[in-house]
């Protein structure tokens, strides 16, 4: 294997100017990088990674944790921060922990043992205190997404609140006035705004919430398809639905399907993420698109700002946006199932 002493002895060099020649640390006459490159390839060289953590301090790797990278939607930002990362020069580690609260931890133990500089965190799950403990005796993380009280690092964040409320208010607009709402585990950030955003639009609408056209507590596609299941059955079902993530939206197309209730004509849906998956349904959801992109840009950007010991937004909110397709109309006459 080529060694950086080879390269330096065919471009006529220093090692020391290799070196800092490949760590991006000089900038060199261009006949000069020219025979670098050179004996790079002549020799196939290819930097000792390890050495360079132990010279650097350094591994230029980041880590992401998500909760299920199978889920589109963290599979799209997860996509979106890789660019972004590639873009500095940074490789990107993936973790899926399942929303385990072991693996969330295993995961900041990467960045305290110096596998990583740095940490984007996402988790799904309330949190008891112990993940914000050990994000807190840790440098160089930022959470997406999702909050954890207690932690007082950079945050990235959409628009949780204002999107619910557009969602239900277009609802409203196209005549519904029973509007169910499927959401996330109690106590979680996204799902208590967004909950909050959809209780905003009904009060200002005049209209009350109503316990039986609730299902909160989780993410999970089954247990939604199973909730709009007894929602149509009832007496006095909803003519629409909210669905606060777009997995819990795919359940609900499920469970609407099993119950005979067509989308949009019985039954309107509208739901918040829009990842690709939405728009391929049948009918294309309407939904509250996230900007994705700009998540993980913003987030490693926030990230980087840290490494590099510059000073990062404190919280970042990110506007989103109503896309309208084919799973909303306006109630039938008869306002029931």
């Amino acid at each position: 294997m080529a060694t950086i002493h080879d390269v330096a002895l065919a471009a006529g060099v220093s090692k020391t100017t290799v070196s800092r020649y490949l760590n991006n640390r000089i900038e060199l006459p261009a006949a000069t990088s020219a025979r670098i490159d050179a004996a790079i390839a002549k020799h196939d060289y290819r930097p000792n990674l390890l050495a360079r953590r132990l010279s650097t301090g350094k591994t230029d790797a980041i880590g992401l944790v998500v909760p299920e990278i199978r889920e589109p939607f963290f599979a799209e930002l997860a996509s979106a921060v890789e660019d972004e990362a590639d873009r500095h020069g940074y490789t990107i580690f993936i973790s899926s922990t399942r929303s385990d609260r072991g693996r969330e931890i295993a995961s900041l133990n990467r960045l305290r043992d110096h596998h990583v500089d740095g940490l984007i965190m996402l988790t799904n799950t309330p949190d008891d205190g112990s993940l914000a403990a050990e994000i807190g005796k840790r440098r160089n993380v930022v959470l997406l997404d999702e909050d954890i009280p207690g932690v007082k690092v950079p945050r990235v964040f959409v628009e949780n609140t204002e999107g619910a409320r557009r969602a239900t208010q277009h609802l409203i607009a196209r005549g519904h006035r029973a509007i169910a709402f499927l959401g996330g585990p109690l106590g979680l950030f996204t799902s208590e705004e967004r909950f909050a955003g959809y209780a905003a639009a009904l009060r200002e609408a005049g209209l009350g919430v109503e316990g039986q056209h609730l299902h909160r507590g989780s993410f999970s596609p089954d247990l939604a398809e199973q909730a709009v299941v007894a929602m149509a059955a009832a007496r006095t079902p909803p003519t629409a639905l909210f669905a606060s993530s777009d997995y819990l939206a795919i359940g609900a197309m499920r469970g609407l399907r099993r119950a005979g209730v067509a989308v949009p004509r019985d039954m309107s849906l509208v739901s918040f993420d829009d990842t690709p998956l939405g728009a391929m349904l049948t009918p294309a959801l309407t939904a509250i698109q996230q900007p994705i992109e700009a998540l993980g840009r913003h987030g490693f950007q926030a990230l980087y700002a840290l490494m590099q010991r510059k000073p990062a937004p404190k919280l970042t909110r990110l506007p989103v946006t109503l896309i309208e397709r084919e799973s909303v109309a306006s109630p039938r006459a008869r306002g029931r199932l």
